[in-house]
């Protein structure tokens, strides 16, 4: 919440504890502890701006009906020098607070008071947070899953950021395991299928154009060389080859998408360091492990897991929970993350329960890994689901995504929802410049301000910061629910922090945005006195400079003419 509401709320929960010990004092309520209350924004505006149940929470300690000491407080209560303007007493008690004209007054000054920095908080205290998200496989492009898993993770820690956490963005690179050495053998088959007749490429492996092109491009530049090489040495060339150039591609195209991480993470690092091995060893230390048909196996049931999990198989060969379990130690012990937030697909529900069971067996607060987990996407078009084939190559990758529509649009829309939802992408919606467009409509509503704001000074008048009496006549129903919205960003972006949810945000500014052309459509801002005038102006600037705050911290543009 922004600074006003919270010195509000503040001032509230004084003014009650004031009254309850003036009521004690004047021997209408008996001595007894403070009963703990709550204060509250209710979600009808019909029961106050404010309300509290402390009436209700003091019945056992006063040994009275809640009504009756509500009546007791109400009589103590005093809200000169305050915000408030009235308090009533409804149903069995509840105490309902009306906020007085200068608090809206109040809220505007705040807005232009922090500037870009209005929705910021120090919420999170600076803890530090590692947000992972994307990480997808280097093994080929991209797809649609990793693009609403970019755009909610990349949101997320901007909220996070905005929400007082000290943030960081990753990518962890699987540059080793069982995705790598299919990768070797999809290149290694489509290399010798150049030169070598019969060759057949395995069912489970990559058949992407992708792979073909890899090939071809390793073929001019050393030919055969490589035909008559032992395996081993053929497919480390070809790997060394692709496995950069891939890497290189989703760093440029998540940089197109707007991504830039801190830190791109390799799996392989893991292994060369010993962390794989140091993990392994701490397990068994700990007496957590046990040896059956010659593999290594976890009691993880142990720890919350519906069955053990074996960590190295009877080949001497690590499972690929092993390195997971050592890259999250990696964040939370050796780089001393307090957080560490997963932002994975839908078919990751299994994979919290073993990694906090690991997390916990090493003496490790497994609540310090969340996992965000995330529902797949449909693309729609013409009202019908485009079919996705990762088999044949044709699936629809992130680059071919925001080549049909805009990329505010791609970042906005997989913000719509709360990442457990399931999402239909409409892609004429996202490529539609009209109101049904949620994020065109947002931006539409900031460059009607930033138009409205140029007529004004196209007819030479002078902005300036309104007086307090000028400020006092924004007192229209339409004007009141706007600024009342306004106060709101902060608390919004720590709600959404807490959620881990950056629809929030989209639902706060589309909200924000209609809440501004219902003021508009029903009061003129040019034309009026001119101290009303220019208190409109201002509400105008103020909700434009909030649209622009909103729409930055997502990376979406804030065009001034539309």
């Amino acid at each position: 919440m922004s600074k006003i509401v919270k010195e509000t709320e503040n001032q509230l929960k004084q003014i009650l504890i004031d009254a309850v010990n003036s009521a004690i004092d004047a021997g209408e309520l008996p001595q007894a502890d403070m009963p703990q209350f709550i204060v509250e924004v209710p979600a009808n505006k019909s029961n106050g701006d404010f309300s509290s149940n402390i009436a209700m929470a003091g019945a056992r300690s006063f040994k009275k009906a809640p009504n009756m000491i509500a009546q007791s407080i109400v009589k103590h209560i005093d809200l000169s020098a305050t915000l408030f303007d009235r308090v009533e007493i409804a149903g069995p008690g509840f105490l309902n607070f009306f906020l007085s004209q200068k608090y809206y007054s109040e809220i505007l000054k705040d807005v232009f008071a922090c500037g870009d920095d209005y929705g910021k908080s120090d919420y999170g205290q600076g803890k530090k947070v590692l947000v992972e998200f994307v990480s997808a496989n280097p093994t080929g492009p991209m797809h649609i899953g990793n693009a609403r898993g970019g755009a909610i993770g990349d949101c997320l820690a901007s909220v996070l950021d905005w929400a007082g956490f000290d943030v960081s963005r990753e990518f962890y690179v699987n540059d080793a395991g069982n995705q790598v050495e299919k990768f070797a053998t999809s290149l290694e088959v489509r290399y010798l299928q150049h030169f070598v007749d019969g060759v057949e490429m395995p069912e489970d492996a990559y058949h992407g154009a992708d792979i073909t092109e890899h090939a071809e491009n390793f073929i001019k530049e050393v030919g055969d060389k490589y035909v008559d090489a032992p395996a081993d040495e053929r497919r480390k060339a070809l790997v060394n080859y692709a496995l950069p150039k891939n890497i290189a591609g989703l760093e440029r195209d998540l940089g197109r998408y707007r991504i830039t991480y801190d830190n791109w993470f390799r799996e392989s690092t893991l292994h060369n360091d010993g962390s794989v091995e140091k993990v392994i060893s701490a397990l068994k230390e700990r007496g957590v492990t046990y040896e059956q048909d010659g593999a290594l196996w976890f009691k993880a049931s142990e720890f919350g897991n519906d069955k053990d999990i074996v960590l190295i198989r009877a080949n001497g060969l690590p499972t690929y929970i092993v390195p997971d379990i050592a890259y999250h130690y990696n964040k939370l012990v050796t780089r001393g993350y307090d957080k560490a937030i997963d932002v994975l697909g839908a078919d990751h529900h299994g994979y919290i329960p073993r990694m906090k069971a690991a997390l916990t067996a090493l003496g490790l607060d497994a609540d310090r890994l969340d996992i965000v987990i995330m529902q797949m996407v449909r693309l729609v078009r013409e009202g019908e689901t485009i079919k996705l084939s990762k088999r044949s190559g044709k699936a629809i990758t992130l680059n071919t995504l925001i080549d049909e529509v805009p990329l505010d649009a791609a970042r906005f829309f997989f913000n719509l929802r709360e990442p457990n939802s399931h999402f239909d992408f409409d892609l004429e919606l996202a490529a539609k410049k009209s109101s049904e467009n949620p994020v065109y409509y947002v931006q539409y509503a900031h460059a009607r301000i930033c138009s409205i704001v140029k007529k004004a000074q196209e007819q030479g008048i002078e902005l300036r910061t309104p007086t307090d009496d000028e400020l006092m006549l924004l007192n229209s129903d339409e004007e009141k629910e706007l600024i009342r919205h306004l106060s709101a960003l902060t608390g919004e972006i720590v709600a959404a922090a807490k959620a881990y949810d950056p629809a929030k945000i989209t639902h706060y500014v589309v909200e924000l945005a209609t809440l501004f052309h219902k003021f508009y459509n029903a009061h003129r801002v040019m034309g009026e006195e001119e101290g009303l005038m220019q208190a409109r102006l201002y509400l105008c600037i103020a909700v434009r400079d909030t649209i622009k705050n909103i729409l930055t911290m997502l990376k979406i543009t804030t065009p001034e003419v539309m």
